[in-house]
C-alpha cells in the first residue's frame, strides 16, 4: 500500500492523477490527510475527502510515500513536525518516497537527497539542499522519485508504477490512456 499525503493548499492534479493510475494498476493506496479533517482542499479549492487522518496511518504497512506539490500545500507538509518525523523514519528504513512539483523540498528540508538526482518545479531549484538537480520531467534514483510539475503528472505516476509493479504494467496502463 501507498500513502498519497494531503495539506491544505496541495496540487489536485499532481495528488489525483497518481491516485488513479494507482489504482487502474490495482496497487493499493490510499490518501492521508494531515489537516484535523478528512476533508483537504487543494490549491484551487477542491476538497478532496481523505481516506484516513494522518494520526491513523501505519507506515509499518506502507510501501512508499508520495507527496503532490502545490502552494501552500508543499509548506505545510514542511511545517507538519510528526509528518517529518514519519519521513525520516520511513526513509531510514530503507522505503521509497516520491514527491513531485515543489514537494521535493521536502525531502531536501528533511535531509533525504545525500548527492541523489533529483527535479522541482522550475525555479525552485535553489531548494533541492544536497541533491543533484537534473531539470528532468521526472528521476528514478535509487528509491527517491522525483517530478517537476503537473503536467507531467502521468509520467510521475507512471514511474511509481514502474518502480512498484515493473515495466509492463506501466506500459499496460499507459496504453490504456489513448495518450
Amino acid at each position: 500500500m501507498l500513502y498519497v499525503f494531503l495539506a491544505h493548499g496541495f496540487e489536485e492534479i499532481e495528488a489525483l492523477t497518481v491516485v488513479d493510475l494507482l489504482r487502474r494498476a490495482e496497487i493499493q493506496v490510499k490518501t492521508v490527510s494531515l489537516m484535523e479533517d478528512k476533508v483537504v482542499y487543494g490549491a484551487h479549492g477542491i476538497g478532496v475527502e481523505s481516506d484516513i487522518l494522518f494520526r491513523y496511518m501505519e507506515p509499518e504497512r506502507c510501501e512508499m510515500f508520495v507527496l503532490p506539490g502545490g502552494m501552500p500545500g508543499t509548506v505545510n507538509l514542511c511545517n507538519h513536525k510528526a509528518f517529518n518525523e514519519e519521513l525520516k523514519n520511513f526513509a531510514a528504513s530503507g522505503k521509497p518516497v516520491a514527491a513531485i512539483c515543489a514537494a521535493p523540498m521536502v525531502f531536501a528540508k528533511a535531509g533525504l537527497f545525500d548527492g541523489h538526482r533529483a527535479t522541482i518545479y522550475p525555479g525552485m531549484e535553489d531548494e533541492l539542499v544536497n541533491a543533484v538537480s537534473t531539470g528532468e520531467k521526472v528521476v528514478v534514483d535509487d528509491r527517491i522519485i522525483t517530478g517537476r510539475g503537473p503536467g507531467v503528472a502521468i509520467d510521475f505516476a507512471l514511474a511509481i508504477i514502474e518502480y512498484l509493479a515493473g515495466k509492463e504494467r506501466a506500459e499496460e496502463v499507459k496504453n490504456g490512456l489513448q495518450g
